[in-house]
């Protein structure tokens, strides 16, 4: 039995909160996008601006009114435990370095998730292309309203595939004998800099495939169940079923060329790439 199914759980109301308060955030960050900014060191190349802040505190406070029984947790420290057995997982502002930069690629993420790591509901959205991502356990995914499903490809050479990296590329894990295996076999590669938006590009079949190494809970649970909910698979980079706590390895794609996909990071393991 899921956790959920012992405690009173509004899955529509959780997801239409979660939409109103994405929304809400990207609007406050799109108005920051075109102003002056105050950038600060987190770790190694990992940045944070006041805006990351101001997202999340407003989220927050939208999430813990309407649900304060559930614990949130958010990427800029956010951090509310509660009685129920849901928390809500908060990425304020996916894609820093593109915020930072005055790249108009980035996402606000919110996903709720139950105690057995099951996600029930998740909004991604886009304030610079006003696009928000939405979906629940069980009914689909959507753009905009419109139902999104993945696309067609069944080869990795007719696939458009994209990545990401680590902020610190000297560590061990540093995506680069991985991205130098797939360039060769796919169709085109791409680098959008936010795992929220490269998920729900795979939901609308705009990447045939996505994979990145070392995403927390709150990049990529959201974008999980939304590719999931569109038909798509997700899977460690051995095909083991993904954990959205646990995090690690993660492949997402259209399903159909999840097996070629799986060779490769087979290959590259034997160092055969």
């Amino acid at each position: 039995m899921n956790s959920h199914e012992n405690v009173d759980f509004d899955v529509s109301l959780a997801l239409s909160v979660a939409e109103g308060a994405a929304r809400s955030a990207g609007a406050l960050l799109r108005e920051a996008y075109w102003k002056p900014r105050q950038v600060m060191d987190k770790g190694v190349n990992d940045l944070v601006t006041e805006s990351d802040r101001a997202s999340e505190q407003m989220i927050v406070r939208v999430l813990h009114a309407t649900f304060p029984m559930m614990s949130i947790v958010g990427e800029e420290g956010a951090h509310i435990t509660g009685s129920d057995p849901f928390t809500w997982w908060i990425d304020p502002l996916d894609g820093t370095f593109n915020f930072v930069h005055s790249v108009p690629r980035f996402s606000v993420s919110i996903a709720c998730v139950d105690a057995s790591g099951e996600v029930l509901a998740g909004a991604v959205y886009d304030p610079m292309f006003n696009e928000c991502f939405l979906a629940s356990k069980g009914a689909g995914a959507t753009r905009n309203g419109v139902p999104i499903v993945v696309s067609q490809a069944a080869r990795l050479r007719d696939s458009l595939a994209a990545s990401g990296f680590p902020a610190d590329l000297r560590t061990t894990d540093n995506n680069t004998q991985e991205w130098a295996a797939f360039v060769p076999r796919c169709q085109g590669m791409c680098r959008m800099g936010s795992a929220a938006l490269d998920l729900c590009y795979v939901a609308a079949g705009r990447f045939d495939l996505y994979w990145e190494y070392g995403l927390a809970t709150w990049d990529m649970a959201a974008g999980v169940l939304i590719a999931r909910e569109a038909g798509g698979s997700v899977t460690y980079y051995t095909g083991q079923p993904f954990d959205v706590i646990k995090s690690g390895g993660l492949l997402s794609s259209n399903g159909r060329v999840h097996a070629e996909a799986l060779e490769v990071f087979e290959a590259v393991r034997q160092g055969s790439q």
